[in-house]
């Protein structure tokens, strides 16, 4: 009898895999639904209906994970077929299965929404590693056809990326929020959060926060610290802490990759000096935007170099070890600034870059004011997106210029 159930349950696996391609096909060709801080809170706070959440999750993250998929096969072959891209495939295949499970079943059922908010901490957990093991698979790529890498296709994957690990923080998201709402426990310590938002989130404790963590860490490596320089400006009203809506995660990710980043240039850059410049950070809120600018003293970037800092194809960072019982560092792989601009964006905000060579570096974040304007930037698999992936880099239509300078010599003799 175990035998024959064994063998029922593998053809059913089996068939169930069969269809995997067409309900990919058939749910890409939904649009993902984008929601706004203010959707996310409402509906937590006031009218937290887990029949109503269940009903609509198991018709979006289908949706959400089969746009996402459509483009992972859209990816060059060569970095498709190594074994880190296959396991983060086999991971998204098994979690749309296992979510598509619960289309026919009956929202009313208590058992179903249980069952269902496990399954969710299940597919969270499982998909924990899918920066890193995509990463390392992009290691392989460039390891094995690095040589032979042209920029179109380089533009291509970074392409990919970026809106992977967007559709990636969304859905962990969605998650989050329907999994801590439903089961988990509130925090006392933070009255106003729901789920993993909250709606008065005290901007610069976030700050200081993640600044010492990274100075916790810069001490240990380097024996030395910059201090903090902290202002505020709250143009709406000079007296009130600056509050914003958000998810303290996100920011407090951002912040100390951009702490770690600004201790790191300036202890380097003044290895010679007895006395570190300071890190300044200034916190401003206007009407329709909640801006944090962070100034170091940290040597700069030259302006060529730039545009990498934001790549994953050019990460200069030492490869971390991948082994089965140690989670890489995101650090480790040079992702930090990419993913850190992909939170801020995440609902219509912004991260910049400017930096002076030989001075430092100002790093901004934006952020949205009102709830009702930060809404969800989802990517969508459609013509558009599949046009990306097509184009191949055509010649410049502006002169390149040459390595060696001009003979003008040349011109003169033959006159």
């Amino acid at each position: 009898m175990t035998g024959s159930m064994k063998t029922v349950r593998f053809l059913m696996k089996n068939a169930a895999l069969a269809n995997v391609p067409k309900h990919i096909e058939h749910f890409s060709k939904f649009s993902p639904s984008p929601l706004s801080m203010k959707q996310f809170l409402d509906f937590g706070s006031t009218n937290a209906c887990e029949r109503t959440s269940f009903v609509f999750l198991r018709q979006e993250l289908p949706v959400r994970l089969s746009n996402i998929m459509k483009e992972i096969n859209l990816l060059p072959d060569c970095l498709l077929a190594t074994p880190s891209v296959q396991l983060v495939q086999s991971w998204y295949i098994q979690s749309l299965m296992e979510i598509l499970e619960f289309l026919g079943k009956n929202p009313d059922d208590q058992s179903v929404l249980e069952t269902f908010v496990e399954t969710l901490e299940v597919i969270r957990n499982r998909h924990n590693d899918v920066v890193p093991t995509m990463a390392q698979g992009v290691i392989e790529y460039k390891d094995s056809f690095g040589q032979q890498d042209d920029p179109a296709t380089s533009q291509n994957i970074h392409y990919f990326l970026d809106r992977f690990y967007t559709s990636r923080i969304s859905i962990r998201m969605l998650i989050n929020q329907h999994s801590l709402i439903f089961a988990g426990n509130t925090n006392p310590a933070h009255p106003n959060t729901i789920g993993c938002i909250d709606s008065m989130c005290d901007v610069t404790e976030v700050v200081r926060d993640a600044y010492e963590s990274a100075r916790m860490l810069c001490e240990q490596y380097y024996l030395g610290s910059p201090e903090l320089e902290l202002r505020e400006m709250n143009a709406n009203n000079i007296r009130e802490p600056i509050q914003i809506s958000y998810i303290p995660s996100h920011l407090y990710h951002m912040l100390f990759e951009l702490f770690k980043n600004a201790m790191r240039a300036t202890i380097e850059n003044h290895e010679a000096s007895r006395t570190l410049p300071p890190i300044k950070v200034i916190i401003a809120l206007g009407g329709e935007d909640l801006s944090i600018k962070m100034s170091d003293r940290g040597g700069g970037v030259p302006l060529r170099k730039i545009e990498r800092l934001f790549s994953y194809m050019y990460s200069t960072a030492p490869r971390p070890s991948t082994g089965h019982h140690q989670r890489a560092p995101l650090a480790g792989f040079g992702y930090g600034l990419p993913l850190s601009r992909l939170y801020a964006r995440y609902f219509q905000g912004d991260l910049q870059l400017y930096s002076m060579e030989g001075h430092g570096t100002d790093t901004v974040i934006h952020m949205k004011v009102l709830s009702t304007e930060s809404v969800e930037r989802l990517p969508v698999f459609n013509q558009t997106a599949l046009r990306h992936y097509k184009l191949n880099l055509e010649a410049d239509d502006w002169c390149i210029p040459s390595k060696e300078p001009l003979d003008l010599a040349i011109y003169r003799s033959a006159k």
